[in-house]
Parts: structure tokens; sequence; C-alpha cells
């Protein structure tokens, strides 16, 4: 499946480096945990960072139900961008510098769940995608903390998605002596640090520690 292109989510610069691939702009969405929402209240601008997670071709995302933003953008679009920087990218000249990365912008229109046991069971969704079987291990939520909480989604109706994995476009230059290359980077979950508490001592979840050891975010 291909995004329609359209004005909105043309790619205007290095279409090289461009896609509007579902299978590529999923693969970006599952990789980044946090996303930015941007969208336009009383004529103003917007974006709010947030936890999202993706049920197909649907993005999901959550806030505070007393949140007077999140109330204003249902049914409205928005814009959904995630990106994950991958390394410095150091060339022979400023000019040549640049980043490796991954990025995706997703558009949509928001849509605000109402009924209590779907807004659990997307909660559920998230909490499980983020720790794989961690939902089942926890305290019931409560009829007040759903009530407090609220989930959007969307239907992604345009995206694209952009990513340089590449060295320093400068090899025309390579006889200047100065050290060029990339420094990558990545980001990692660390060594767990156990809550305050009488249960400091429980050991952690195999699930957790397999998450950790992985590598992965999510």
């Amino acid at each position: 499946m291909t995004f329609p292109v359209t004005e909105r989510s043309r790619i205007r610069r290095m279409h090289e480096r461009g896609s509007h691939a579902s299978e590529a702009v999923h693969a970006v969405l599952d990789a980044a945990p946090l996303c930015h929402v941007g969208y336009v209240i009383d004529g103003e601008p917007y974006v709010t960072p947030t936890l999202h997670w993706r049920v197909g071709n649907r993005v999901f995302w959550h806030g505070s139900a007393a949140s007077r933003f999140l109330r204003k953008i249902e049914g409205q679009r928005v814009c959904m961008t995630v990106s994950l920087m991958d390394g410095y990218v150091l060339a022979r000249s400023a000019y040549n510098h640049s980043v490796n990365y991954r990025s995706a912008m997703v558009f949509g229109r928001a849509q605000i769940m109402t009924n209590p046991d779907d807004i659990a069971a997307a909660l559920r969704h998230m909490v499980d995608d983020f720790f794989p079987g961690r939902w089942n291990t926890l305290r019931t939520m409560s009829a007040q903390e759903l009530k407090a909480t609220s989930v959007l989604w969307m239907d992604i109706e345009e995206a694209s998605v952009k990513d340089r994995a590449a060295p320093p476009g400068d090899a025309d230059e390579a006889d200047f002596p100065v050290w060029a290359g990339v420094l990558p980077m990545t980001t990692t979950m660390g060594a767990a640090e156990p809550a305050p508490g009488p249960h400091q001592d429980l050991p952690l979840p195999e699930e957790l520690a397999q998450l950790i050891a992985s590598g992965r975010l999510r």
C-alpha cells in the first residue's frame, strides 16, 4: 500500500530519501515511542509531545481528559510527526555536514474515545505494546482513572517518510586532510532502577529484562 501523494504530503527535496509506502511509514512510527501532534486552535498553532502506538493504519495517543486542547481538536485535521536520529555525519566542509535519521509525518482527523471499555482496551494495548505482558500484572484501573484519561486516534489518510543512512556526501573532496565520517547515535534503555518502597527486592520481570537486552525502545 502507498499513501496518496498530495500537496500536503509531497516530498519536495531529496526525493531519493523519501517514500509514501505504508510499510516504510509504519516502520518509523513503530520504532519511535514519542511523537509530536500539531494542530490549530482558534487560529493559533500548537504542538504537543506524547506517547503513541499503532494498530494497523490507525495511530493512538493519550492525554488528560481535563485538557482543553484535546477537547477542541476532536474532528479536526492534525499532523503527527516522529523522528529518530541515528548519527552525526561529519564531512570535509561545514556545508556538507549532515545527520543520519528516520522521520515520518502522518495526517488524519483526530477522534476521541468516549466508551470506558474502549478506553481501557486501548490503554491495555498501549501498555502491552511498550512492555509485553505487563497489563495483566498491574492493579486494575479505577473508574475515576479511566474517566481522567483521554484516548485519541486517527486513521492515517496521508503520510510520508524520509531517512538518511550514509557516509558524508563529499567523496570528491576525499583528498582534503581532515577526519570525516559518521558518529553513530543510539537511544537505549539502561539498567532498571526499582521504585522506592517495600518491594524493592522483587526480581525484574523477564520480559523487561529481555526488552532492555534487545536494545529496542519498545
